[in-house]
């Protein structure tokens, strides 16, 4: 939606314009799947897809909220902020506004409208972009300062704990602390992190949705993670290790005798993933994306072969993708079972590439993929209209 639509709308909605637009970034991560869990390193990164937040005080005690897509005006009560968990849409705010007073911010009455760009269910982190602008938003109002990753931390309070949605703290953190052309080497667990450049030159990410109906299926999730932690225990009889990531390839060969069937498969993904990622960094550092490409290839049939969580339609986009000669490598990311692939594409051929991929996978596949020509960018903006 345009900026002039937006206060046109925002106008017929709460009567005034616009004073403010707060925006927060959805996310790719690079390469470092399903290893978050494992005490891996991750790989993310800020795009272009956005959730812009436009508003205005209300000198009112009321945060009102509506969307470009849902002209319903929510309103939740600053007092009550408690009790808004099972609203169908508008919880994700009320959780971020509600673990902010909870934290110390000042609740600040005012309009809220959110157009957000980043497709929905595609696994590039609509809900933190949605989060991470509230958060700021809310702060901004209040006129306090305000550190960026401790909203990162409340954004994904009021998923888990708010909303009832089991997430890590990746999307969120790459929402907050996204850096223009760089993605961000980051330890979930500390949260230890460093900006790396990610200088892709002649070349581009292309983001495809596969467009299957996207439903995480959680016990599939659930599933994966008792399987890792059932390797774990049996690596600890003879190791002392806090987590499988710690594990370098050399070592989890030593003791992989220790497991057999599905367990093996998804410690050996665990292990060569966060390798992958350590490779990943050395080959942008150094400027080689032939071998960036390869990893990310890499990465895909380990998803496929070892984790087991990619399914035909990521399959056959990132297959398609891979026998573009403009293409370096692609890769499924996020959880699984649908979403998007990234390919790393050059960019004067991208055209090309969109409409043979596109045509071929609807052929194989039924239905269309949408694609998207990303660029790197800054998690969080704030602009006074």
């Amino acid at each position: 939606m345009l900026q002039t639509e937006a206060q046109k709308l925002f106008e017929e909605l709460y009567g005034k314009k616009a004073e403010d637009l707060f925006t927060a970034a959805g996310r790719i991560n690079v390469i470092g799947e399903h290893v978050d869990y494992c005490g891996g390193k991750v790989f993310p990164a800020a795009l272009n897809l956005r959730c812009n937040v436009y508003g205005r005080k209300n000198g009112e005690n009321v945060i009102r909220v509506a969307a470009s897509d849902f002209k319903e005006v929510v309103t939740l009560e600053i007092d009550k902020l408690d009790s808004y968990k099972n609203l169908k849409w508008g919880n994700y705010q009320a959780g971020v506004a509600y673990y902010l007073q909870e934290s110390g911010t000042p609740m600040v009455g005012c309009d809220l409208l959110y157009d957000c760009t980043v497709p929905f269910g595609s696994g590039l982190s609509s809900s933190a972009a949605i989060e991470v602008s509230t958060a700021v938003a809310l702060s901004e109002y209040a006129g306090v300062s305000y550190d960026k990753v401790q909203l990162a931390l409340i954004s994904q309070r009021a998923e888990n704990k708010y909303a009832g949605v089991n997430c890590g703290i990746m999307d969120q953190f790459a929402s907050a602390m996204g850096k223009k052309e760089h993605a961000i080497l980051l330890d979930c667990s500390s949260l230890e992190y460093e900006y790396v450049p990610l200088k892709l030159g002649d070349y581009c990410l292309v983001v495809a949705n596969c467009n299957k109906p996207h439903n995480l299926v959680e016990s599939k999730y659930n599933v994966r993670r008792h399987e890792v932690e059932t390797a774990l225990k049996a690596i600890r009889k003879v190791k002392d290790v806090s987590c499988l990531a710690e594990l370098t390839p050399k070592e989890f060969n030593e003791v992989k005798y220790l497991l057999s069937g599905v367990v093996a498969k998804r410690a050996e993904h665990v292990v060569m993933e966060c390798q992958r990622v350590k490779e990943a960094v050395e080959a942008l550092k150094s400027g080689d994306l032939v071998e960036l490409g390869r990893l990310l290839n890499e990465s895909h049939y380990s998803l496929r072969d070892l984790y087991e969580v990619t399914g035909k339609e990521l399959d056959m986009l990132s297959e398609l993708a891979r026998k573009e000669t403009c293409c370096l490598g692609s890769r499924m990311i996020g959880a699984g079972f649908g979403g998007c692939t990234i390919s790393i594409v050059k960019k004067d051929a991208v055209e090309g590439f969109i409409s043979r991929v596109d045509r071929a996978y609807y052929s194989a596949i039924g239905y269309r993929a949408s694609f998207y020509e990303t660029s790197v960018e800054d998690g969080v903006t704030v602009q006074k209209l």
